[in-house]
């Protein structure tokens, strides 16, 4: 950390950034960890200001779609379970 710091440029550290940002037309995927796992952003911009399509895709999203091969031949209880071992956050899966 003190390397990192003494390396450092003088001058202001954070950048100055547009308010309004307006990318390029076009599409873009980009992927972050998040507390529970990763989580994948897909931007859709026609080059204007908003963009035309967004779309979020979180871990909770995508453990739920195994359900359907762990659950043949279970109990409904051992379904619950089963979800709560995953770290399902149900508000997540409806994005």
């Amino acid at each position: 950390m003190r390397q990192a710091l003494t390396k450092l440029p003088e001058g202001e550290i954070q950048a100055k950034v547009a308010r309004k940002l307006k990318p390029e037309a076009g599409e873009a995927v980009g992927r972050v960890e998040s507390a529970r796992g990763e989580m994948l952003y897909y931007v859709v911009s026609d080059g204007s200001e908003k963009a035309y399509r967004l779309r979020v895709r979180t871990s909770s999203f995508m453990a739920m779609g195994i359900i359907e091969e762990l659950s043949p031949g279970i109990m409904v209880a051992d379904l619950i379970a089963i979800i709560a071992s995953l770290d399902v956050v149900a508000p997540e899966v409806d994005r």
